[in-house]
């Protein structure tokens, strides 16, 4: 790894997890040693991580491509191999070829060609995000299983309504527009029917190509039981950035097979939450304007 490279981790996992991660960071070389030692595989170069892992490619002794995740959060990883497990069956998530989750560490299948969703042609993308929702939709939920899409909203508007404290974002989003997105999801989380397991965070950075006999495959999934609607939500908003969030919505609708009315309704529920990322990363102010109109 790069210093700029770790300079980008470290700062995301501060963020993430506290000063104790940069202790943990300093290690992973010798633990990405060890693994591979270890799971007789071959480091490579540092992949694409996110705010709470570091990812490598790595190599598997037969010439298998793969990614090695080392993650600070044992518990955080515990859970995410238990998702994908449960996702095994539809061929539809990558399959998990070494775990251990007290050295907070898993190798998963490399995907190819692997080119993310944004990148793919968008004509053919509503029909393909169909498919894949009736894959993994398809999942019956384990009867124990434990996280809902409630759970999954109380979380995130405790955790990213923190952030209404801050000025750039309170001029924007005020705690009335806050609190009118929290009571719009309350209602559509109490008129949910049916309920499917869903993949959970579902936007188009989490969703790869696995080749023309495979078709879309999801990473990183934050598995709960809510409505179907939700896996769509994400790349619905999306069209603020494009043709437009109404005509995105009806088009994913139709061929996803998903209430276009609730699809938008929840398109509104988070936009709020797209507002403050909008606001944090940069990005066309139409894209802006659109996404406060719906947070109206």
């Amino acid at each position: 790894m790069t210093q700029v490279d770790l300079e980008d981790i470290n700062t995301r996992l501060v963020s993430r997890f506290g000063s104790e991660a940069e202790g943990w960071l300093a290690g992973v070389p010798a633990l990405a040693a060890r693994l591979a030692s270890r799971w007789d595989f071959e480091l490579g170069e540092l992949f694409d991580s996110g705010a709470s892992s570091v990812v490598l490619r790595c190599r598997w002794s037969d010439g298998t491509p793969a990614v090695l995740k080392l993650s600070p959060d044992g518990a955080l990883l515990t859970k995410q191999i238990e998702m994908l497990r449960v996702f095994a069956p539809t061929g539809r998530v990558p399959a998990v070829l070494a775990a251990d989750a007290d050295a907070g560490a898993m190798v998963l299948e490399e995907i190819l060609p692997g080119t993310a969703a944004e990148d793919l042609p968008a004509d053919s993308l509503p029909g393909r995000w169909g498919e894949l929702l009736t894959a993994l939709h398809a999942m019956t939920p384990p009867a124990d299983w434990p996280w809902t899409l409630r759970g999954r909203f109380e979380e995130s508007f405790e955790r990213i309504g923190r952030r209404l404290a801050e000025p750039a974002i309170n001029a924007r989003i005020s705690q009335a527009t806050w609190r009118r997105a929290i009571d719009r999801c309350e209602t559509l989380l109490s008129t949910q029917d049916p309920v499917v397991l869903l993949h959970g965070d579902l936007h188009l950075g989490n969703v790869l190509d696995g080749g023309a006999s495979r078709g879309l495959v999801a990473i990183d999934p934050k598995a709960c039981v809510g409505d179907p609607c939700f896996d769509a939500v994400d790349y619905v908003v999306e069209g603020a950035w494009h043709e437009g969030v109404e005509a995105r919505c009806r088009v994913v609708a139709d061929a996803c097979g998903l209430d276009g009315d609730r699809l938008y309704a929840w398109s509104r529920v988070v936009a709020p939450m797209f507002v403050i990322a909008h606001l944090t990363y940069g990005g066309p102010e139409r894209a802006l304007d659109e996404l406060l109109a719906l947070t109206s």
